[in-house]
């Protein structure tokens, strides 16, 4: 089961943060005095604003990389750093939950401080001083966006400030999910069952994508809270590896009963779904694609259909023509193929083949070799039945798992 982990994009309304709407900082300014201090070109009196930038108010707690990298745990002879332990706290707090509900109370008390309203005295006084020729309105436009700025650094700094204190207590747990990591990849090499990188990096691009980012994108977000998606990569070829190893070991013990799976099914009603087995061959097109091209690959199909036999033959058929693509695509939803061709395999009979289609990469010929109806219990049927095999390799996962730390050799540094 992958758990996805969605995360707080930057947002352009600087009152709405990841957490919610939160109150908007307010300061009341008499227009009158703004507009005589203006006109008079009253200087602002010393006090200018000074907001930390954001790499010092992300990195409250701070450690230098060299010093990380010393081992923490050994596992099997298998080294844990320091880093991995602090980049997996990182990774785990980005999906706290309490992390919003800390955020939104530290950003309350930071825009309720008095400290704050000062700030924003000065940051008129400044604006009232640097622009002497501008007018009350233009100079109120600019404070408004100031302002803005303004807040948007707090609210950085109270989901900063939010997330590094709830650091401290995942360590155990960082530590407790590394080690076991590292034990189902040391079985999975045994096994030579280890996830590749392309499966990995499906994963996190999937992730990327419903953040509307691709995986460099994403990367840099991580970076930007202080996480490494190497962390997030290497918890995945663990997942993905233990699924291999249970998979090898156990998956000829699972068995499911009637009597089981017949109380995990529910008794809801549903409609019948048409299951068609079906067969396409593609008269693929030549690059340069012109009227006389499609009207010699109309031609052919219309020679290979006047040929065709049955199902069994019509694999033959494709290779005899040449230039040609076959699939067998077996049971497929009616539902799933798209109108027209839909129509005409469901009122076709059963092994016939369908006149000429044009498609987009070739001249198309869909075969019909069979159909059934699936109820919607049989859906039903189907889907809990994979649902009671994974909780029984869930079972099975966590004794093995359970059976490999006994016999491991964990050394805590």
């Amino acid at each position: 089961m992958t758990t996805d982990l969605l995360l707080p994009r930057p947002t352009a309304r600087p009152w709405r943060s990841a957490f919610g709407t939160l109150p908007a900082l307010t300061l009341v300014v008499s227009l009158t005095s703004l507009s005589a201090a203006h006109a008079a070109g009253t200087p602002a009196r010393p006090g200018a604003l000074v907001v930390e930038p954001p790499s010092k108010q992300r990195t409250l707690v701070v450690e230098t990389r060299s010093s990380s990298q010393g081992i923490a745990v050994l596992v099997n002879d298998d080294p844990i750093t320091n880093y991995e332990i602090e980049q997996r706290q990182k990774l785990m707090g980005l999906g706290a939950g309490d992390i919003q509900t800390k955020a939104s109370e530290k950003f309350k008390a930071l825009i309720s401080a008095k400290s704050t309203t000062e700030k924003l005295r000065n940051i008129l006084r400044e604006i009232i001083k640097a622009n002497p020729n501008k007018s009350k309105d233009e100079v109120l436009d600019i404070f408004e966006q100031r302002k803005k700025e303004f807040a948007q650094s707090l609210q950085k700094q109270a989901v900063s400030s939010a997330r590094s204190s709830i650091l401290p207590g995942l360590r155990k747990k960082a530590i407790d999910e590394l080690i076991e990591e590292r034990l189902k990849l040391q079985e999975a090499k045994r096994l030579n069952v280890l996830a590749d990188d392309d499966e990995i990096d499906r994963l996190v691009s999937g992730i990327a994508g419903r953040n509307k980012m691709d995986i460099e994108g994403f990367g840099k977000h991580l970076k930007s809270m202080g996480a490494d998606i190497s962390s997030m990569r290497a918890r995945f070829k663990a997942m993905i590896s233990w699924k291999n190893v249970i998979r090898r070991q156990f998956g000829h013990q699972i068995a499911i009963s009637t009597r089981d799976l017949d109380r995990a099914v529910a008794s809801t009603e549903g409609d019948d779904k048409t299951e068609l087995n079906v067969q396409l061959i593609t008269l693929l097109y030549d690059n340069n694609l012109g009227q006389a091209e499609l009207a010699k690959r109309l031609g052919q199909a219309s020679q290979l259909r006047t040929k065709f036999t049955g199902c069994d033959s019509t694999s033959t058929l494709a290779k005899e023509a040449g230039g040609t693509r076959f699939m067998n695509l077996g049971p497929t939803e009616s539902g799933k193929i798209p109108e027209p061709t839909r129509t005409m395999l469901t009122n076709a009979r059963d092994g016939e083949m369908l006149p000429a289609t044009v498609g987009d990469k070739g001249v198309e010929l869909w075969v019909v070799c069979g159909r059934k109806t699936v109820g919607a219990d049989d859906a039903k049927r189907d889907a809990a039945a994979e649902d009671l095999r994974q909780r029984e390799f869930q079972v099975l996962a966590e004794r093995h798992l359970n059976d490999l730390r006994q016999d491991a050799h964990i050394e805590y540094r």
